[in-house]
């Protein structure tokens, strides 16, 4: 049995197994997304490509605001595209990056690898916020990439039980689910394999139905 309290009704529309992600991957970006009201007329950037970012761009478009991805591997341009961006931006770039300072009114940074956070800081406009999900061991920030334009740097947890739910509900109604690969129980050695080597596009989901 389950208490009520830990239960979400899922829309009419979502597949479960696409749904599935989004209890935690989709909930986590869609928490700041909210709080920093992405919508029309706003600029969002978002950092990395992978099982948090991807959703970050669906639901930031869906959201309808105008989305830029910051990747550091060109590759990725097309499938951040193909999700929805609006452009991509190379953060290996100097000059690519050189030539962001002061566009953006929000960027949310999904990446979880150590990286140095300043140059998004100075990405932003006045009064601009950087929002960072991933988790890599320390940051140094620069005072004034922070102090010049009244910019904000913040994090974020995952929604309480109304936030999912409302989640859960605008996904069904805009039809944003995870990208995902089922693996079968038999198979789930290699899918550990394969997530240690980053090769996953975006979400393993494991299908626990067949019999043992």
């Amino acid at each position: 049995m389950v208490r009520e309290a830990f239960t979400y009704h899922l829309p009419d529309g979502l597949d479960p197994a696409a749904a599935a992600p989004l209890m935690c991957a989709g909930v986590t970006v869609w928490e700041p997304l909210r709080r920093w009201n992405a919508g029309p007329g706003m600029l969002v950037g978002v950092v990395g490509l992978g099982g948090l970012g991807h959703l970050a761009v669906k639901l930031a478009k869906a959201l309808g605001a105008r989305v830029a991805v910051f990747t550091t591997s060109p590759a990725k341009q097309a499938a951040a595209l193909e999700l929805g961006a609006d452009e991509v931006v190379v953060s290996s770039d100097a000059s690519a990056m050189e030539a962001q300072k002061g566009r953006f009114a929000f960027i949310l940074d999904t990446a979880s690898g150590a990286h140095d956070p300043n140059p998004y800081l100075r990405a932003l406009g006045l009064d601009g916020t950087l929002c960072v999900l991933g988790i890599p061991g320390s940051w140094t920030v620069d005072p004034m990439s922070l102090l010049v334009g009244r910019k904000s740097f913040a994090s974020a947890g995952s929604a309480g039980t109304k936030g999912t739910q409302e989640m859960l509900d605008f996904c069904a109604e805009h039809g944003v689910t995870a990208d995902i690969e089922i693996v079968a129980l038999a198979d789930v050695n290699e899918a550990m394999d394969r997530l240690r080597r980053n090769d996953v596009r975006y979400r393993f989901v494991l299908d626990v139905t067949e019999d043992a």
